[in-house]
Parts: C-alpha cells; structure tokens; sequence
C-alpha cells in the first residue's frame, strides 16, 4: 500500500493561508523538495542552461507571501524561476510547456475563499503530478534529507520575470477557436470572479470579435470569489438577464472552471457543456473511442444521452485529477465534472474554462443557434445534491443511524433506476450527498433525512 499523503490533497497542497500547510516555512522547504526532485528526473535541462521552474499565481494577497517563499527555496537548488504573475491555471500548465521549463507551480485555491490558498505542481509537459511524483517531495520535506543538499553560492538560481505570459496563453485559447470563424454580432457576459482570467478571458472574446461586458475584474487581494464567479452563478444570470445578452461565462478564482448562461437567464453547468460537446463531437466522428468521461456526480441523463448517440460515458471518482488518469490510461479526449471541470486533451493538459467556453462558441456559430437550444440536447434526470458543512470528517460507518439510512434510501431509488452517493470533499470541509432518481418526492425525503443526520454528528 502507499503511504498516506501528509499535505499533497486531491489538488496539491490546500488550506488556510498562513497557517500549515500554507505557510511561508513549508513553501520554502517545499520549493527546495520540488526543485531537487524535478532536476533528478531529467539530468539535462529542457532548454538551454539550468533547469527552470513556473510560478503562476491567482489574485489572493497570500499569493505573494507564498511566490516568494516558493522561489527563494527553488533559487537555493540552483533551479532557475520564472515569474509570470496572476495568470488561469492553464494558462500556466501551457506556458510551462511554451517556455520548455522542467515543471510549473500554481499558487491558487480555486473556487475558495480569498483567506485560502493552495499550490499545485504541474511537470513539464503541463499535466498535473504523478502521485509517485508527490511522495518523493513529500518524503524529502518530511524527513528533511533536503537540509544536507546545498549547492554553492556559484550555482544558486536566478529569478527572471516573463513579460509576455499573457500573450502567450491569450493566443493558445484562440487557437482552440476555427480560423476564419468570428463571435461577431454576439454579446457576452463574462464573470471573472475578480480572478485569475479577468484580463484573460475578455481580450479575447473582444480578439473574437464578441461585444463583451466584463465584471469581477478588479481584484484587489480580498474578493476573489465573492459573491461572484462560478460559485455564484445567479449573479451571472442576473447580468445576462439585464443585458440581454446572448451568453454568459462564469469563471472560478483560477478559470480551470467554467458555468455558461443562456440568452433566457438559465443556468447550464458542466454537465450540459459535456452532453452538448461530446454529442456534437459523436455526430462528426470525432469523439476518440466514442467515449466521453464523467464523475460520480453527474448527472445520469448524460449517460442515456450519450448512449442514444452511439457512445458510453466512463465514471470516474470526484476530481479532475481522477477524469484525467482515465483519459490519459485509454486515451479518452474529453472529459469532466458538473462543477465547470471541463478538459479538451485536444487543447489543454488541464481543465480550462475559456477553452470550453470556446467549443460551446463554436457550436453556437457553426449551427446558428442559441445556447437554449443546444440544451435540449439531453434530458437531466432529478437530482438533489446537499452541501453539508462539517467539524471534522469521520468515516461515514461510524455514524450512528447514516449506514442503515444510506441502505434504505438506495433501496428505494434505485429502484427507480437512481443512484445515491456520499462523500466528503477533498478540498473542503464538506460533506457532499447526492440523490438521483424519477421521483423527486424521494429524493427530497432521503436528502432531508441523511443530511439532519450527518449535521446532528459532525456539523460544523
């Protein structure tokens, strides 16, 4: 068996900021461990002179605290950093590869709020860490074995700043978009939770061609996320709504997610992006393995839908990182969660929420259709999904009353050809309850019941 991961999560390292894991001391020793370990994987530098390593950042005041901290342990191995500021997530997995570095680090926590704060790894060719990878930084920030290994003062990095990063992932996200193909005549909303992509995402929908009405793009270290973005979709709604807009675009803190909103001021999440992709992708032939890939979480609509059309869905555990093994294992293209986690392999080695934006775009284009249209593609399936806040993440077995609950409750809607499934989050404090059935009545009933349970035993 693998020995338990200390501080590398489903996403990296997440948590608090500056309290640990997410504190200058362990950035540092993490700097250090990473740096070692990304220059033993190759002995040769990928470009010219020494190894080098990405640090892209979201909008969070902590973002600075853990830049530096990270660079200065990275700079002590002799590995060199190259600083390319607040940019999507993507962004920096494609300009890790662009910029031929050994690896890249994202100091981000997503969808959280600004007083969290995270970092992921992404090796060389843009894909997120090995978990074999994570071990051995671990091991080495652990038993501090990095403590004996310093270079000379000759051989210490140097920091250099890359101006051009955001030109860089602006014109890779046009390239995911047909040549000759315009957004023109189109109004967009775009919401960019005061985050990474609020210059990204509206230059080039503007480049596009699109009429762009831009908010959440004045971040100022503390509103990340708040009360806007992906996490607050109503917003958006709101804005097309009063705009009459055509279309609005939600990111989350990092813009590796993306929620869409149609002309009509209704919601479409990830699993509506995933039915109205993959099924027009089916139709021309070009969906690899007739394949696509979905969580636990989404919905079972997509299945009958994708099956309809000749395909099958693969379910994976919850996380992009568990989508994009099953990818990369049979290679599969496109994948993701209900959430905004939306990867096209075609494009990006990562989730990216401008990027499948795009391929809805083009769908729009290419069909002369509104986005309410394309959503009648499939047919969602009831669902109840409850977030439930929780003190501490006891095993479900342990308490009293839920196993025998979860028994009953599965009994029942399975039998209307449902699911039920419980989980704790792996990036939050969190207990997420999903129902899925014909019978919304159920539904409502077993979600009340199993959520007052776990409230009454681990509710934060």
């Amino acid at each position: 068996m693998k020995p338990p991961k200390r501080i590398f999560g489903t996403d990296g390292v997440r948590g608090t900021a500056n309290i640990e894991p997410v504190t200058a001391e362990t950035a540092l020793k993490l700097g250090r461990a990473a740096a070692h370990v990304f220059k033993s994987l190759e002995s040769h530098a990928r470009g010219r002179g020494r190894h080098k390593i990405v640090i892209g950042k979201d909008t969070r005041l902590s973002g600075y605290m853990l830049e530096n901290a990270l660079s200065s342990g990275i700079l002590s191995m002799g590995v060199d950093v190259l600083f390319i500021g607040p940019l999507p997530t993507p962004g920096v997995a494609y300009v890790t590869r662009s910029l031929r570095a050994d690896a890249g680090i994202v100091i981000t926590a997503s969808h959280n709020p600004y007083d969290d704060n995270g970092i992921k790894f992404f090796r060389a060719d843009g894909y997120k860490l090995d978990d074999d990878v994570e071990a051995r930084i671990e091991e080495l920030v652990f038993s501090g074995a990095i403590e004996s290994i310093r270079p000379l003062a000759g051989e210490i990095g140097k920091a250099i700043r890359i101006d051009d990063a955001l030109g860089r992932y602006i014109e890779y996200a046009k390239a995911s978009f047909p040549k000759g193909m315009t957004l023109d005549g189109l109004r967009i909303v775009v919401d960019c939770a005061h985050g990474a992509a609020y210059k990204a995402t509206p230059c080039v929908l503007r480049e596009l061609g699109a009429e762009v009405i831009p908010y959440g793009i004045q971040p100022d270290g503390l509103n990340i996320n708040k009360e806007c973005g992906s996490m607050h979709p109503e917003e958006l709604c709101r804005h097309v709504r009063e705009q009459r807009a055509q279309l609005g675009i939600a990111h989350d803190g990092d813009a590796d997610r993306v929620l869409l909103c149609d002309e009509q001021g209704r919601l479409v999440d990830g699993d509506d992006i995933l039915a109205i992709t993959s099924l027009e992708m089916l139709q021309a032939g070009r969906l690899a393995e007739k394949t696509l890939v979905a969580t636990v979480m989404s919905n079972a609509g997509l299945d009958a839908a994708v099956q309809a059309a000749g395909g099958q869905v693969v379910r994976t555990a919850v996380g992009d990182k568990h989508v994009m093994d099953e990818m990369l294992r049979h290679g599969f293209r496109v994948g993701g969660e209900s959430s905004g986690h939306l990867i096209f392999r075609d494009y990006s080695s990562t989730g990216d929420g401008l990027v499948a934006a795009l391929q809805v775009l083009r769908i729009m284009k290419a069909r002369n259709a509104l986005l309410s249209q394309l959503a009648l593609c499939w047919k969602r399936f009831p669902q109840k999904v409850i977030n439930i806040r929780v003190r501490e993440k006891r095993p479900f077995g342990e308490l009293p009353g839920v196993a025998e609950m979860l028994t009953q409750a599965e009994a029942e809607v399975k039998a209307g050809g449902g699911r039920v499934f419980l989980r704790y989050s792996g990036t939050e404090p969190k207990a997420r309850l999903l129902l899925e059935g014909e019978d919304e009545a159920v539904l409502d009933k077993w979600a009340e019941q199993i959520s007052a349970t776990i409230r009454q035993h681990v509710g934060a």
